[in-house]
């Protein structure tokens, strides 16, 4: 037995933190209720399960480090929380309400959003000391699930329960599928620091953010998702015809001190 392997069972044997692991059990109960309500027709209500699970994945990992009560065993276990939450249930959840008419083509999108997630999920677990700080390497898993959800409570919004049926939506599952294990930067928004002073216009704009929410969460939901997931893409393409411009410019100077 290695020295991690023997540090993690002594860590055990001490005993586990209540709370961080109680939200991340909470986490884990929303995903496994969104199964059950897709299961038994409730699309709506499995969609509102899946955000619900995001906001305790949200919460086990600050309060675990606000309180100084990361482990081992926290991470691991939020992991495969997270597999069930923003797996699992999504993929079924979108299975059921809109790809099962696609045939294979509709199965095989849904899988491939299980299987691309969990293997964000691993990938991160592996490169959390190496990965830019402040940025996510590919669309983090939450984000993925939350954009999943929120195109069905748009919908039963818009025009009520029941399931539904497009091409768009087969083909978002895919691309959702892809950005998860691309090596496309998203910012993680870990150094936002709601502690820290900011600009009196920070208020403003979270204080008119936060009021559309209240007023219109149906739509402020799939309007905010949608932009952090666009954002990724925009800004890989900004980085790259940026440093296309700066090396253009470098080797106009170099060849300006050449003549």
């Amino acid at each position: 037995m290695n020295k991690d392997s023997e540090h993690t069972s002594d860590s055990i044997r001490r005993g586990v933190y209540i709370l961080p692991n109680l939200l991340t059990s909470g986490c884990l109960f929303m995903g496994f209720y969104s199964l059950v309500s897709t299961y038994t027709g409730s699309f709506e209500k499995a969609a509102m399960a899946i955000i619900g699970a995001a906001i305790f994945d949200g919460l086990d990992g600050r309060v675990a480090r606000a309180t100084g009560t990361t482990t081992r065993f926290g991470v691991e276990y939020d992991s495969l929380a997270d597999v069930i939450a923003f797996g699992a249930a999504p993929a079924f959840l979108v299975y059921g309400w809109a790809l099962s008419g696609f045939g294979r083509w509709g199965w095989m999108a849904s899988f491939l959003f299980c299987i691309c997630g969990a293997l964000r999920l691993a990938r991160f677990n592996v490169q959390v000391n190496t990965v830019e700080k402040g940025k996510f390497n590919g669309l983090p898993i939450p984000a993925a699930a939350i954009c999943v959800a929120s195109i069905v409570i748009l919908f039963c919004y818009i025009r009520g329960s029941g399931s539904f049926k497009h091409i768009t939506v087969l083909l978002t599952i895919y691309v959702l599928a892809f950005l998860m294990v691309s090596t496309i930067k998203f910012n993680s928004f870990k150094d936002l620091g709601p502690f820290r002073r900011r600009p009196f216009n920070t208020l403003v704009v979270f204080v008119f953010l936060g009021l559309l929410l209240l007023m219109e969460p149906q739509v402020m939901i799939f309007l905010i998702i949608s932009g952090y997931i666009i954002s990724g893409p925009i800004g890989e393409l900004y980085r790259v015809f940026w440093s296309r411009g700066k090396k253009a410019e470098e080797e106009i100077e170099i060849d300006g001190n050449d003549a």
